[in-house]
């Protein structure tokens, strides 16, 4: 296939680069990311479900490494994303900040409040709020697989490939 450009790469479809308000909007629409710590000499990733509350994003967890690395003075991102099956168009949004404990009573109630029930089983008592330095977003159309190009493409092939 030759695109605009004269090429045999298949033309690439316009990103999207979303505004804050629209990220938060999606993050709004789906519960389940991706929480990226620094935890000692490497980065780790964990899956978290969240809640959305008044421009910051809220979870819950146990004693352990996510916990400990979330309220390290490093600061941690969330990722989530999405993808419309029917019409192809996909989303990814990032929020970049730090991590705090839900401490006051108020706060734990008002936390409390938003129903945020973790999905793996035990003691997730420890509320843990993100605060934004940063919220980006992007959304794109899926490229078809069968119009993926790689260098391989034009690399020699033996016979019967």
């Amino acid at each position: 296939m030759t695109n605009s450009s004269g090429t045999n790469q298949p033309a690439t479809p316009a990103t999207e680069i979303l505004e804050t308000s629209a990220c938060w909007e999606l993050l709004r629409g789906v519960s389940v990311g991706r929480l990226a710590v620094w935890v000692d000499d490497h980065p780790d990733i964990f899956p978290v479900n969240y809640k959305v509350d008044h421009g910051t994003m809220v979870f819950r967890t146990g004693e352990g490494t996510k916990l400990h690395a979330a309220l390290s003075d490093t600061p941690v991102a969330i990722e989530a994303d999405g993808v419309n099956a029917e019409t192809g168009v996909a989303w990814s949004v990032v929020v970049k900040g730090r991590a705090s404990a839900v401490k006051l009573t108020q706060d734990v109630l008002d936390t409390v409040g938003l129903l945020l029930f973790p999905w793996e089983a035990g003691q997730k008592d420890q509320f843990i709020r993100i605060t934004p330095s940063e919220v980006t977003g992007r959304r794109f159309t899926v490229t078809p697989a069968v119009t993926w190009w790689t260098p391989l493409d034009d690399a020699p092939r033996a016979a019967g490939e």
